[in-house]
């Protein structure tokens, strides 16, 4: 296999090379751990470390060729690129590495405190289910057809980025849907990117405190960058939200607005919830253009109209007509985001990744409405942190559900009945309530005591594939747990 030069890796981005050029690169790495001989190695500046440091590291690996923003004490035979910033030099390069397989495909790119990952994956399923070949790569991983590889981040590094693009070139993807985060916009990651479609959903205050963002208008200027940066043919935003006019100002682009106003080019009216045998969500009229048409989504609360409606946007930007958007998005559910599982007829069970106080106590607000006749919650928190959150959660399953088992989240390190006994702390004892320690049989007993009417939510682990136990990742599909308990009671009835 041929690999290209580092001088043609070079051209992508403005540098000094200190040595030969000529050798062929293997690969690209911001990990002293992975270098090895045909390794570029890019020294990248961090919050709390300067990557910097670990050159010689990589350099004893077999490394001989990194990116640099100064030069380094490092052998004369070490070939180093100075650049002006490292992390836009990771992302114009592994463009050039890859042979700029995004150049080649239409991108569209979501920002927004919430609803960036269902709303991302409606539009991912929709346009596989209007015949376009699409990929998503988000807060639930990357999936590629059949293929789903987790990620660290929302928005991977963009060394990263651009390698899952060239799997998606040559398994035939034409569209990708992908989130992009406050901190990927800042950290170059998405860097040399063109999106054909940018949308954004609205904004507030999560993100912002130590480690994040220093204050609302560096988080508001940090999303922003979406849509005057990236060269969007289509910016689709959300009218209802205070924050849109700043967002979309001097924005050249053919804008396109979403909400329940009736100027709005896509509007949401009549909202209202719905209920079957075993699914719930909301039904609404959506009016573009002057045709109103009937929609209805697997997905509870109004906030869901507007992921409906930012969704259906889209899909017309990639020449889907509305009626086969609303018909797509009504067979979709978004793994652990109000994820229903169809188990037990006359029983609604739910997964999502609620794993704060807020979204608890958001999650279960909207399933009263749905008049349950109970409204069960198995709930736990994270181990070794998250302690602060354990009140929270404590304190909305409290006021919301019926029926609490609390029970155990990624414990790590700290064992589930220590974590247990913190949220009782802060719990209503007059409420009902059991504790389970081990996860899985607290799944399994929510689906044995459930019966007809009820609605049980499972909160926490939502698109998670594992427990996180004593450092070790362990399989575990709440999914797949639900449907064998319920099977193994209908087989006992039998």
């Amino acid at each position: 296999m041929k690999f290209p030069t580092l001088s043609k890796i070079c051209t992508a981005y403005p540098c000094e090379i200190i040595g030969s050029a000529d050798a062929e690169i293997e690969k690209l790495e911001y990990n002293s751990k992975k270098a090895s001989p045909g390794t570029l190695f890019f020294c990248l500046p961090g919050a709390r470390v300067d990557g910097h440091k670990f050159a010689p590291i990589a350099y004893e690996a077999g490394c001989r060729h990194f990116v640099v923003e100064r030069i380094l004490p490092l052998p004369d035979d070490a070939v180093q690129v100075k650049v002006a910033k490292s992390r836009e030099a990771l992302a114009y390069m592994s463009a050039e590495f890859y042979d700029r397989p995004a150049d080649r495909l239409q991108l569209i790119g979501i920002t927004g405190t919430k609803g960036k990952t269902t709303t991302s994956i409606m539009i991912k399923e929709a346009l596989q289910m209007n015949g376009i070949h699409s990929a998503y790569i988000g807060s639930n991983g990357v999936i590629i057809g059949d293929d789903h590889y987790a990620t660290a981040n929302t928005t991977p590094e963009s060394r990263d980025l651009h390698y899952y693009f060239s799997v998606m070139e040559k398994t035939g993807i034409t569209h990708v849907v992908m989130e992009v985060s406050s901190q990927a916009l800042n950290n170059y990651r998405t860097a040399g990117l063109k999106f054909d479609t940018a949308i954004y959903t609205n904004l507030s205050t999560d993100h912002i405190g130590p480690g994040e963002h220093n204050s609302f208008d560096d988080y508001r200027d940090a999303k922003r960058k979406l849509f005057t940066d990236y060269d969007a043919k289509n910016v689709i935003y959300n009218a209802d939200d205070q924050n849109h006019a700043y967002m979309i100002r001097d924005v050249d682009a053919n804008l396109i607005s979403y909400g329940t106003g009736s100027g709005a080019d896509f509007s949401a009216s009549h909202i209202q919830p719905y209920r079957d045998e075993t699914t719930l969500g909301i039904e609404f009229d959506i009016t573009h253009k002057g045709v109103t048409i009937a929609s209805r989504l697997r997905s509870p609360g109004e906030f869901s109209a507007y992921n409906g409606l930012a969704a259906i946007a889209a899909l017309s930007c990639c020449g889907i007509p509305t009626q086969k958007a609303v018909d797509a998005l009504a067979k979709i559910s978004i793994q652990g985001r109000f994820e229903i599982v169809e188990a037990t007829p006359g029983i609604t069970f739910i997964i999502d990744y609620a794993h704060n106080g807020f979204s608890l106590e958001n999650a279960l607000s909207v399933l009263r409405r749905y008049d349950p006749k109970r409204l069960i919650c198995v709930f736990g928190s994270v181990g070794g942190r998250t302690y602060g959150r354990r009140r929270e959660l404590a304190e909305a399953a409290s006021k919301y559900a019926d029926y609490s088992i609390i029970t155990s989240d990624n414990p790590d390190y700290e064992s589930p009945e220590s974590v247990i006994d913190d949220i009782l702390k802060y719990f209503d004892k007059s409420k009902i309530y059991t504790t389970v320690p081990d996860r899985e049989e607290a799944v399994r007993l929510a689906v044995r005591i459930a019966s007809e009417g009820d609605i049980i939510l499972f909160a926490g682990k939502g698109h998670e594939t594992y427990q996180l136990v004593c450092g070790e990742k362990l399989p575990f599909s709440e999914r797949a747990i639900i449907l064998d308990e319920a099977l193994a009671l209908k087989m006992a009835i039998k």
